[in-house]
């Protein structure tokens, strides 16, 4: 297995971003993408996107055998959301190894949430998805959505040996059509994909990440 870059690593705080100032633009408009509630928010920030990476999730969904069709659960995250869910997740942490040193929280948590400072989805740049049939129904990619690697025993890793063939085989198309597209995907997290953003810059060797940390002005 190659090695795993976390959100924590130094390397991803070292590229720069030049913000393109791409708009972020609503999902759920022309009906193309199924869309799952389970992450709404009182805004509707969740459906969310830059225009650009709204435009490669439709390259990739085109790319996909009939039958199937993305799923998307989570878009944009504001930076205040982010920060709480990250906290949250390293406070879980200190409580249940109290010798791991603040370094240690910080990168752990990093595997499941990433640092507020980074955050991909802060960017509009990232999606947490998963695949569904004709009928919209889920298929399975092992774990449930955002399980994170204690509940899951690191099947939510994507690459993960402890989940089924079949479970191996949904991972794989889903992959491959998002790269196809020009995503990269968190490697601790089968669900999180993204583009444009310094995660991606770094996996991709791009000098720049395209989209910074952005604000919606109706979020409350």
């Amino acid at each position: 297995m190659s090695e795993i870059v976390l959100m924590s690593d130094p390397r991803v705080a070292a590229i720069p971003v030049a913000e393109c100032g791409e708009r972020l633009v609503d999902v759920r408009r022309g009906g193309s993408l199924l869309v799952d509630a389970r992450k709404q928010d009182p805004a509707n920030a969740f459906a969310f996107l830059r225009e650009g990476v709204l435009e490669r999730l439709l390259k990739a969904q085109a790319l996909l055998p009939q039958g199937l069709r993305l799923l998307f659960v989570e878009g944009y995250r504001p930076p205040s959301l982010q920060r709480e869910y990250f906290e949250e997740y390293a406070s879980q942490l200190r409580t249940s190894h109290t010798a791991w040193s603040d370094e240690q929280i910080h990168s752990a948590a990093s595997r499941y949430v990433s640092p507020p400072d980074i955050a991909p989805h802060s960017a509009g740049a990232a999606v947490d998805l998963t695949l569904a049939d004709a009928g919209g129904r889920e298929l399975d990619l092992g774990t449930r959505m955002n399980a994170d690697p204690e509940e899951s025993e690191g099947a939510c890793y994507t690459h993960a040996v402890n989940i089924s063939e079949e479970a191996h085989a949904n991972r794989k198309q889903l992959g491959a059509v998002l790269t196809t597209a020009g995503l990269v995907n968190y490697p601790t997290e089968w669900w999180h994909w993204s583009f444009g953003d310094r995660y991606w810059a770094l996996i991709a060797r791009e000098a720049a990440a395209c989209y910074g940390p952005k604000e919606i002005a109706s979020y409350r």
